[in-house]
């Protein structure tokens, strides 16, 4: 066991502070116990001095008073106008007079016995009664060695359970650091059993346990982000390393590398926007999203939004028509909100032919929010509408060069709207169109 160890540090301070309370009780119980019984011989000296008075005044020979049996464990000296006139016992009383000091009670060590004294004065006719009794068995001295030896052996259970008792608590911190011990970025598997009771430790380990799973996705999002980049970037990247290459195999005029270098120019662009968009799909969380959400009007950012993509409405001849909006203002991502209506509109234009139609629509109804868009155009067919929220997956009738796209946009929608606490459902058939609303829920 380890010296500067919890636990013993624990031990020391509870043995430590059990120490002192039962030091403070025993002085105590000591102090209460010794004046308790100084008081009852006190008290009982006061009466046999009072008895003897009382025999005084009925004018009996003080000789014969201190005879009787009344008296037989004291020494009983009577001094009248400071001479003595009776005495009983070998006692000295004149010395003992003077040790005590004329004190009405007091009391005098004498080995493992004691005595005590107490001293009578009556005024009215100047006579002094000294009752003295010797060899008084110092019982507190007994009861004080008993608590001494008790209080030990209490001290030693209590430190015996203490330590069973911290053993129990430390279970849970033992098991943290043992789990931690076999956690590594391969390896998020394990976990704490959580405690019987709810209780503190309960709390602890569910927290535990909670970051191992925050610990597990983040690094899900890592590597797959890795993946996505990696792979998505191939492309690009060797486009511009052969452009590069046949550049440089021998001299060519200015127009050739203009040309050259307008190709890389395009796929520097593709990199930087495959980038952001993966970093969009690892930005949020939810546990930082509601820390984001401001007052924001849907209406003005779906307005906003179409008015982006103005040019590419007017290219393709496609009209959008607004068959319902509301003003709708609450907390929420505004970046988000974007990111959803963007890409979906953007979905929306490239996949439509020439001259098509494209119908929106924004309302609230049994507080919850619908955004639905609806396109003529190629459509989805049945058994891949599943997959296009997947990441770099794109339909197969999509995959040509006239429709540009990564894959991704889809699947940044579908997170930001797990994020925000909604649903997206998605209908289509191919060669008539599709259909995707949105429904933020009560909680949105």
């Amino acid at each position: 066991m380890k010296f500067n160890s919890l636990k013993i540090r624990v031990l020391a301070w509870f043995a430590s502070l059990v120490a002192i309370i039962l030091l403070v009780f025993s002085l105590f119980l000591y102090h209460s116990l010794n004046s308790s019984i100084n008081l009852k011989i006190q008290q009982r000296l006061s009466n046999t001095a009072l008895l003897i008075k009382e025999n005084i005044k009925t004018k009996k020979s003080l000789s014969l008073i201190l005879k009787s049996p009344k008296y037989k464990l004291y020494d009983i000296a009577v001094y009248k106008d400071k001479k003595l006139i009776a005495k009983k016992g070998d006692t000295n009383f004149q010395k003992l007079f003077t040790k005590v000091g004329g004190a009405e009670f007091s009391t005098i060590e004498n080995g493992d016995f004691f005595n005590a004294c107490y001293i009578l004065n009556l005024t009215e006719n100047n006579i002094k009664i000294i009752i003295y009794q010797k060899n008084i068995d110092d019982k507190i001295e007994n009861i004080v060695y008993i608590m001494f030896f008790s209080e030990l052996v209490l001290l030693l259970l209590l430190v015996l359970l203490g330590s069973k008792l911290i053993d129990k608590i430390l279970f849970t911190i033992k098991s943290i650091t043992k789990t931690a011990k076999n956690i590594s970025v391969d390896d998020f598997s394990s976990t704490i059993p959580s405690p019987k009771y709810d209780d503190e430790t309960r709390e602890l380990v569910l927290a535990f346990n909670e970051m191992i799973h925050r610990l597990k996705d983040g690094t899900k999002k890592i590597e797959r982000f890795n993946s996505d980049v990696s792979h998505e970037l191939k492309t690009p990247l060797t486009v511009i390393k052969g452009e590069i290459e046949i550049a440089t195999l021998k001299p060519r005029d200015i127009t050739y590398y203009q040309t050259i270098l307008g190709k890389i120019e395009v796929e520097a662009n593709q990199i930087q926007d495959i980038i952001e968009n993966l970093l969009l799909l690892t930005r949020y969380t939810k546990e930082n999203i509601k820390q984001t959400y401001k007052l924001c009007s849907m209406e003005s950012i779906l307005l906003n939004t179409i008015e982006v993509f103005d040019t590419n409405l007017k290219e393709k001849d496609i009209k959008i028509h607004i068959q319902k909006i509301e003003n709708i203002q609450l907390n929420t991502n505004e970046i988000l909100i974007n990111t959803i209506f963007s890409n979906l509109i953007d979905n929306a234009i490239k996949y439509s032919p020439n001259g098509k139609n494209i119908y929106i629509s924004l309302y609230k109804k049994d507080n919850h929010i619908h955004f639905i868009i609806k396109d003529e155009g190629i459509g989805i067919p049945k058994d891949k509408i599943d997959k296009i929220t997947d990441r770099f997956y794109r339909v197969d009738e999509s995959r040509n060069k006239s429709i540009k796209g990564f894959g991704l946009g889809l699947s940044i929608v579908k997170n930001s709207i797990m994020l925000l606490g909604g649903t997206l459902h998605v209908e289509s058939k191919v060669g008539v169109g599709s259909k995707v609303e949105v429904i933020f829920g009560r909680g949105f």
